[in-house]
């Protein structure tokens, strides 16, 4: 019998291969493969996917960040403890100069009571006014500033402020002969030096 030629597109059907039902055609190899393009670094390999963990660059960032917030906390906290600690010092201030002027009033009043009576006794005037120093004295002392006004005791530079130095042969020579000016308060706490006159050396 004469063999008729094969008709294309029939050669599968007509092999003895069959292809099974529902199979769509065969990958064809120049075909890319299904899904999203995979990032490719700059080599040419593929990157790291994007939902990875994050670059090394944006924890330092975070750090940096971190670190300049609590460094202006820490600036704010002590600009408000130096405001602070300015508010209490001259709040103490106001309160140290009010108490030293109330323990003054009494002062003040005795010389205005010396004042209204200056024209009853002399003599009376001045045992008043001497009252009212003695008064003042106190309160000096009380308030730490104690009266220095001894004569004849030796010199101390702490406390003594040379004036004058006198020829007496009746004091010993580096001894205080006369205290023109007293002088108020110890050591670091000493309003002033008393003026004196020191008996002079041989």
């Amino acid at each position: 019998m004469p063999t008729h030629p094969q008709e294309p597109g029939r050669a599968a059907s007509d092999s003895g291969a069959r292809v099974p039902e529902g199979a769509g055609p065969a990958p064809r190899g120049d075909l890319p493969p299904s899904g999203p393009p995979r990032p490719e670094a700059a080599n040419g390999e593929p990157g790291p996917d994007a939902a990875g963990p994050a670059p090394a660059e944006d924890e330092y960032t975070t750090a940096i960040q971190e670190l300049e917030d609590r460094w202006r906390r820490a600036l704010a906290d002590l600009d408000n403890l130096r405001k602070r600690h300015a508010r209490e010092l001259e709040r103490e201030r106001a309160v140290e100069r009010s108490r030293t002027a109330a323990a003054f009033l009494p002062v003040l009043d005795n010389l205005e009571l010396a004042l209204t009576h200056a024209g009853a006794d002399p003599g009376a005037i001045v045992e008043g006014v001497r009252a009212v120093r003695d008064q003042a004295v106190n309160v000096l002392e009380l308030l730490g500033y104690p009266r220095h006004a001894e004569s004849g005791v030796a010199f101390d530079p702490a406390r003594h402020e040379v004036v004058g130095v006198v020829q007496d042969p009746d004091a010993p020579p580096g001894t205080v002969v006369e205290v023109l000016r007293p002088g108020y308060g110890d050591g670091e706490r000493q309003l002033r030096p008393a003026a004196v006159t020191v008996a002079k050396r041989e």
